[in-house]
């Protein structure tokens, strides 16, 4: 089979988020059929979440699944109905310090959810499952750059333990039932259409109504900040690599990026952590306007430095970013003066 026209149809879980939508938008225009779930929950704005949506209906080949991960049955008949090759697992209860406000959301969606993904998976002739997992999994590890080969046991919120466990679970999935299943660590991502609860978002927002930016750490952060279109260019290249069991693996010394069963991690970052100061420069001059600081402690689940180690995603299917900050942020700013009609003589 070619594996750029699979047999049945793709499915991307939480399209009206920030990372599934433009992904789906890729796929689509790359001539792919795309069933899109997602439950319009309002974690964050649902208008945002539609508007992303709204980019997509109507487009050949797309058609919108509105179910929650947890809908056991639901699942279960949209994966015998659907008949997919591939799926890309994105919904998600995201963020790290909402999960110590509201922690049973994330064992509903991130393990329960997951967990009827991969039953479905099972009970249907799913030729790849690509995940989600997240950079806090790294949790109290400090060598950088982060790899996929390091040990990752100290999590340091419930959103990276859950993420953790998605891994663990898809591993089991595809030793006992040949699964092949390819979790992905992503690493900040930021772009047009982002999460409104995410940094650089909140920041556009204050500096743009005067009101100050909150500076955890005392803005001694460093983040791995990615790109949306790279994040993409990686996603659409690992769907169409299988995950393949490693035969070099050996249990006396145990690889944990790689599996005797079709199992693989890859981290999908940029490789070049940017000071949090400096991408408060970047925002302030792209949007003309100094931000007022309000510097604090780093916050209960946070860690000071995030470090992508590229390598095996580069090795495997030739993945390099492309996007500066500097032209990332500036895209983010054009876009969120267009999406909520800020003019430039605002700023």
């Amino acid at each position: 089979m070619n594996p750029a026209n699979p047999s049945g149809p793709i499915l991307v879980t939480g399209v009206a988020g920030f990372i599934g939508f433009h992904l789906c938008k890729r796929l689509l225009d790359d001539g792919r059929a795309v069933v899109g779930l997602d439950n319009l929950n309002d974690y964050y704005d649902p208008n945002l979440k539609r508007a992303r949506l709204a980019q997509l209906e109507g487009r050949p080949g797309f058609s919108f699944a509105r179910l929650d991960l947890t809908d056991r049955e639901g699942i279960a008949a949209l994966f015998a109905r659907e008949r997919f090759a591939r799926v890309v697992n994105l919904a998600a209860q995201a963020g790290v310090r909402y999960s110590l406000v509201n922690p049973h959301a994330y064992v509903d969606s991130n393990v329960v959810g997951f967990l009827n993904i991969l039953e479905g998976c099972r009970h249907n002739p799913v030729e790849h499952l690509v995940f989600a997992s997240s950079s806090s999994v790294y949790g109290l590890n400090t060598q950088m750059p982060f790899s996929v080969h390091q040990n990752v046991d100290h999590p340091v919120s419930l959103y990276a333990a859950t993420k953790k466990a998605n891994e663990l679970m898809a591993h089991t999935y595809a030793y006992l039932y040949g699964i092949p299943c390819t979790g992905l660590r992503f690493f900040t991502v930021y772009g047009p259409w982002g999460r409104p609860d995410m940094a650089l978002f909140l920041f556009a927002r204050a500096i743009l109504a005067g009101e100050p930016i909150d500076v955890y750490n005392q803005g001694r952060m460093r983040r791995d900040f990615t790109y949306i279109d790279d994040i993409v260019e990686g996603v659409v290249r690992i769907l169409d690599r299988p995950a393949a069991a490693d035969p070099g693996w050996s249990g006396d010394s145990p690889d944990p990026g790689t599996s005797p069963a079709p199992y693989r991690l890859y981290n999908i970052g940029n490789n070049n952590p940017v000071e949090l100061m400096h991408l408060i420069g970047t925002l302030e001059a792209a949007l003309g306007k100094v931000a007022e600081k309000r510097f604090l402690p780093m916050q209960p689940g946070d860690v000071p430095a995030t470090w992508a180690d590229i390598a095996d995603l580069g090795r495997d299917v030739g993945f390099a970013p492309k996007t500066s900050i500097e032209t990332g942020v500036q895209r983010f700013v054009d876009w969120y003066r267009e999406y909520h009609g800020v003019r430039r003589d605002e700023a």
